[in-house]
């Protein structure tokens, strides 16, 4: 008997599911809805992931960290991250041996069900019967068919999520939005078609379409179950949509992600200097009298200033002071870019160390084949990159900007957030990824005389004409596309012979000025990685070399679309154009996979870089074969 209550407890502990841990801060992050065999749930917030007694594993990484707090008090002031174990990996289980106390544990949603047979549709706890984990739907007198959840949510562009009002959307021509007795059956048909699915009353006689429901005459309650149900719901003005749980606009996870660079060596005075008590006593010291009588006064900064000249002590409090509690912290692109742009010249057999977190090299100009516009290439053998999930949102996906940063402050529409602002979760969930990379760095004289070229002058009129009646925020400008469409064909090419498939290759674009009096960046990297421990085997490092030849097959590509001349003849700036975003671009010659595109596939013209079907010569930064 005991040996059989065991198994039967192992049972009851065999999980639902089971997702990798990368995929917990992208397509399955807490909010996310996801079907399981009998059920369907939404993930459990940030309070709902359990570590057990082996504790988390954690990825700090200060740099980002410095960059997420203001996002996060932006998002919401009560917000913060904590100074360690801030970043964390999510909880790894083990399908062998499960235990309830390890895991990320999920709530049903949603609480609706709709019968297979009958098309009975009622709350499961109040019309359909439990047995052995499934609901089950008595139609006839000891009939009964499984019920399954109805596939139907109310959402809003907060990111709240809650079952969708059936009762007073199947009443609405009634002025109670209710009947004394609802009896409610959910009528679909093979098509599928929206508009021909109905809710009907039975108690009444009253039906509706579903297609009424893309906007309801509701305001959003604010509910958030992957909190933890109506405990933590909030205020909200937004207007109630329907929404497909398993629909492509139902979950956009917010990830910002940042090499792993190796910190500078601190200055040591400095250093001694932030030291909390001493900083204490000397944040007012402005002249070096006073530093004096306070040594002479104090013994701790007597100590903390010995060795230093007394007045590089008083220079080094003032820069201290003048950016103490709000230093600014440089745009993450622009301290990658710094870094690649700055790596040392490769040396013959020079190889990174076993576990180096990052290792770039330049390819001196004795052994680099670049044609004209192309000014260096950097490869890098072994990189680091720490992903972090910072929110989500529904319905419309929220931009990063040129930095790969999010600007949430003056949003009037905010995404949501993965834990309560309150609680004691100062913590994101984080995903390290290690690999190799090549970065491609373009001439900057090329670029600015190609930018003031007539032609390319009023091609990005009209791609700004285009991007202003879809997109937000600022015009990244014809140099961005021109880079983003570059890397799109040259990540196409190089996939073909480095062993990797496309969709395993990712882009980071560096574009723009940054910083003011900063330097202008123009460069792309392109990097493939795995979240394993093993990394990667050298191979796009290598085909890296081969610079040349991959740029000849990506203007190869890039000449002639399948599609042209409709593609390469493609307007964004007409108001017929179902693509404002991009000019000549399509499935045929520039998309590539979601999951290797930063912006997905917006921002894209290849008439930018090669020479196209029925355009001017003059857009193309390479007009002849490299």
């Amino acid at each position: 008997m005991a040996v059989a209550k065991k198994r039967q407890q192992a049972k009851a502990y065999r999980p639902d599911g089971q997702i990798r841990q990368s995929q917990m801060i992208t397509t399955f992050g807490p909010g996310a809805m996801v079907d399981l065999v009998d059920r369907a749930v939404v993930i459990g917030g940030l309070e709902h992931w359990a570590y057990g007694k082996k504790g988390f594993e954690a990825l700090d990484d200060a740099r980002l960290r410095r960059s997420l707090v203001p996002r996060l008090k932006a998002l919401d002031p009560d917000l913060d991250l904590a100074q360690e174990g801030y970043f964390r990996k999510a909880p790894e289980g083990d399908g062998r041996d499960p235990f309830p106390s390890v895991g990320v544990r999920v709530l049903e949603f949603p609480r609706w069900f709709v019968c297979q047979s009958c098309r009975r549709l009622a709350r499961a706890a109040e019309q359909f019967e439990n047995k052995s984990g499934r609901y089950r739907h008595e139609c006839k007198r000891n009939q009964f068919s499984h019920a399954v959840p109805v596939r139907f949510v109310a959402a809003c562009k907060r990111g709240h999520l809650s079952d969708f009002p059936w009762i007073a959307f199947a009443h609405l021509k009634r002025e109670e939005r209710t009947c004394d007795a609802p009896e409610l059956y959910l009528h679909e048909n093979a098509i599928g078609d929206i508009s021909r699915i109905q809710v009907e009353c039975r108690g009444c006689g009253h039906s509706n379409p579903l297609s009424g429901g893309a906007v309801l005459p509701f305001t959003c309650n604010g509910d958030r179950p992957w909190l933890g149900g109506r405990a933590a719901s909030e205020t909200c003005k937004e207007d109630s949509k329907l929404l497909v749980r398993t629909a492509s606009d139902a979950y956009f996870a917010q990830v910002v992600s940042a090499l792993r660079l190796p910190e500078p060596e601190p200055d040591p005075l400095r250093a001694r200097l932030r030291e909390r008590d001493v900083w204490k006593a000397v944040q007012k010291v402005t002249t070096v009298e006073q530093l004096s009588m306070l040594a002479d006064l104090q013994e701790l900064v007597a100590s903390a200033i010995s060795g230093f000249a007394p007045d590089k002590v008083v220079a080094a409090i003032l820069a201290e002071r003048s950016s103490a509690g709000a230093l600014a912290e440089r745009p993450l692109r622009a301290a990658e870019h710094d870094r690649l742009h700055s790596a040392p010249i490769e040396q013959p057999g020079l190889i990174p160390e076993p576990g180096a977190e990052f290792a770039a090299y330049r390819v001196p100009p004795s052994r680099l084949d670049v044609p004209q516009g192309i000014s260096g290439l950097v490869v890098v053998p072994a990189l680091r990159e720490i992903r972090v999930q910072m929110s989500f949102s529904r319905f419309d996906s929220v931009s990063a900007n040129l930095q790969g940063e999010f600007d949430l402050e003056g949003r009037s529409v905010k995404p949501a957030v993965l834990t309560l602002p309150t609680g004691n979760e100062k913590w994101l969930p984080a995903a390290e990824v290690r690999g190799e990379g090549i970065f491609v760095e373009l001439d900057e004289a090329a670029l600015a005389e190609w930018e003031q070229r007539p032609a390319v002058r009023d091609r990005a009129n009209k791609l700004l004409a285009g991007f202003s009646a879809e997109a937000t925020g600022p015009f990244p400008g014809a140099r961005f596309y021109l880079l983003h469409s570059l890397s799109h064909l040259l990540l196409t090419a190089i996939s073909l012979e480095c062993g990797y498939a496309a969709s395993a290759i990712r882009e980071r674009i560096y574009c723009g000025q940054a910083e003011e009096n900063g330097p202008n960046m123009a460069a792309i990297l392109l990097l493939t990685g795995t979240t394993g421990s093993e990394g990667t085997l050298g191979g796009l490092v290598e085909e890296g070399r081969r610079l040349r030849h991959h740029l000849r097959e990506a203007w190869d590509i890039g000449r002639l679309c399948s599609n042209d001349p409709v593609c390469a003849a493609h307007d964004p700036s007409s108001p017929s154009s179902d693509r404002r975003t991009e000019a000549a671009a399509c499935h045929g010659c520039l998309y590539i996979a979601e999951c290797s595109c930063e912006w997905f596939n917006r921002f894209l013209d290849r008439a930018l870089v090669v020479p196209t079907v029925g355009n001017d010569p003059d857009l193309a930064f390479f007009r002849e074969r490299p």
